[in-house]
């Protein structure tokens, strides 16, 4: 066991646990009211599946918005999968959670973002170590969001 507490990560694993709890409520329910959520997703991450030309036009990262039309909504521990049009083509989609890096509901102005942030003393570190949520404001146009920076907190 190791001298220290790893917060990013258990922060980390929180964020993605309430993302997992929305999407729950969302395949359960349906979107209450005016919610719905842009979800930006690393295309590049090997447990994403998307169709091929899907990947080809979006080879880094997408934005994934669930709003008015969605179907086959199936939550699991790891990821979703959600069927969504793109060009009235219905595309189904396996999202994991840790593709995720930004969740943003902005009829409530509620936004979390995960962004990679490299550690000087990390050399072969697993990627996951590495990253450090970031908390902010959906609304980035004002840029008057609070962001939270847990790095401050790591040795």
């Amino acid at each position: 066991m190791s001298g220290e507490i790893d917060y990013g990560n258990l922060m980390h694993d929180a964020m993605r646990g309430l993302i997992r709890s929305v999407m729950d409520r969302v395949a359960e329910d349906g979107l209450p009211g005016e919610h719905h959520f842009f979800i930006t997703v690393d295309t590049g991450h090997p447990d994403v599946q998307m169709a091929d030309w899907l990947r080809d036009r979006y080879p880094e990262e997408i934005t994934l918005v669930v709003q008015h039309w969605f179907e086959n909504l199936v939550v699991d521990p790891n990821g979703f999968a959600i069927t969504l049009n793109f060009g009235n083509a219905p595309e189904p989609l396996y999202i994991p959670f840790d593709a995720i890096s930004t969740f943003v509901d902005p009829s409530v102005e509620f936004g979390l973002r995960f962004e990679l942030q490299q550690d000087d003393d990390a050399d072969d570190e697993d990627d996951d170590d590495l990253e450090a949520p970031m908390l902010e404001d959906a609304e980035r146009e004002e840029k008057s969001a609070d962001v939270v920076s847990l790095d401050q907190f790591r040795k």
